[in-house]
């Protein structure tokens, strides 16, 4: 493991898991949200309203980065986190959500991915080595290998070549340098059949990977086949390293992957609410554009202690929202990634205290309209 790199403090109850992770950049309490940046910025946010949402470490995407403005100049800018103005830890995805996200203009083969740049359409090949390469010369805390990801639904022979090609590319991303105290995560996927997930984590296990995230979920697959493929892939993965369930991040999904042994998180969708008008509050979420709000008086949420509710009444945010006024993005989006970063923060306390069992019962019993509407 990279020695600047771990998983500390490591408290168990029933599956879930609260510990520190060590970072090159800081420490990182988990279980944890981490909203994203894909293209070196949290959409309408500055660094210092995801520091007053208490975000910890936040997400930028090698694929896009490496398009523009390309990964030399990040370097020569001193980094991504001299480049964007956020000190705190980063992780970079490697680009194969991308890569099946763009199926349309991409070839994938055993050497990696030939695709024409969605931006210029220019040729391009991503590897796994240059995935990794990009990385180093970002220099992010922690680096994804390049992977295999499959769209819902895939028949079983397309599951099972993905998982052992996405084999092969992380034993090819290994011995790939780093930039110093970059971790590295091998992925884990095999769709939503709990033995493909199984065979693979096993194998990612038994490779020198710091940590390990769980792709391939969230990608249109009903709720109840994502969590037996969660709990698969936990039960195959090392206790003492850093799981990562990718591209999760409606409140009732954190909660149940919690609640199966998952540490990290990461998703769009905080912010892109706030762009939208939409605040997550206790029990799901609130259109801020509904004419009946116009006069509510009291915050979004009396128990958050972000800007929005300690500041503003759901009448003026109501009003905001109504007038398109950049500041209700704003005000909204810090309001839903802290209410993500509390909900983390919240279950961690209970693990701490031995009450998991009884927060998860209760806060899923009040909160099952929201089950329904996330999905």
């Amino acid at each position: 493991m990279t020695p600047a790199f771990g998983l500390r403090d490591l408290h168990v109850a029933g599956s879930a898991r609260a510990g520190v992770l060590r970072t090159a950049h800081g420490e990182i309490d988990t279980p944890v949200f981490m909203p994203v940046g894909t293209q070196a910025s949290v959409k309408g946010l500055m660094p210092s309203d995801l520091e007053s949402a208490r975000a910890s470490c936040i997400l930028a995407n090698t694929y896009h980065l490496w398009l523009r403005p390309g990964a030399e100049l990040i370097r020569r800018a001193g980094g991504l986190h001299a480049f964007m103005g956020w000190h705190h830890p980063i992780l970079t995805d490697s680009g194969g959500f991308q890569i099946m996200s763009l199926a349309h203009l991409v070839e994938i083969d055993e050497e990696g991915a030939a695709f024409c740049s969605h931006l210029d359409g220019s040729a391009r090949l991503l590897r796994p080595e240059d995935a990794m390469a990009v990385q180093a010369l970002l220099g992010s805390d922690i680096a994804m290998v390049l992977d295999v990801c499959t769209r819902y639904p895939s028949p079983r022979a397309l599951l099972e070549r993905a998982v052992a090609r996405t084999l092969r590319w992380a034993e090819r991303c290994i011995g790939i340098p780093r930039s110093d105290g970059q971790a590295i995560f091998g992925i884990v996927q095999g769709g939503t059949e709990p033995d493909l997930r199984v065979a693979c984590a096993e194998a990612l296990a038994a490779m020198p990977f710091d940590g390990y995230g769980i792709g391939g979920l969230s990608v249109g697959e009903p709720r109840d086949q994502t969590w037996p493929a969660v709990a698969a892939a936990c039960s195959a993965l090392p206790v003492d390293r850093p799981r990562y369930l990718m591209g999760v991040g409606a409140p009732v999904d954190l909660m149940e992957a919690i609640a199966r042994g998952v540490d990290m998180f990461d998703c769009v969708l905080p912010t892109r609410l706030g762009r939208h008008g939409s605040a997550l509050v206790p029990g799901g979420r609130l259109d801020l554009r509904k004419i009946t709000l116009a006069r509510r008086d009291g915050p979004l949420d009396p128990a958050c202690d972000c800007l929005a509710c300690t500041k503003f009444s759901v009448g003026y945010l109501h009003y905001l929202t109504r007038a398109d006024a950049d500041l209700a993005r704003v005000l909204l989006s810090v309001h839903n990634v802290r209410f993500l970063t509390r909900l983390a923060s919240a279950a961690r306390t209970a693990i701490l205290d031995g009450s998991f069992a009884e927060f998860h019962r209760v806060w899923t019993a009040t909160n099952t309209g929201a089950a329904r509407e996330e999905r």
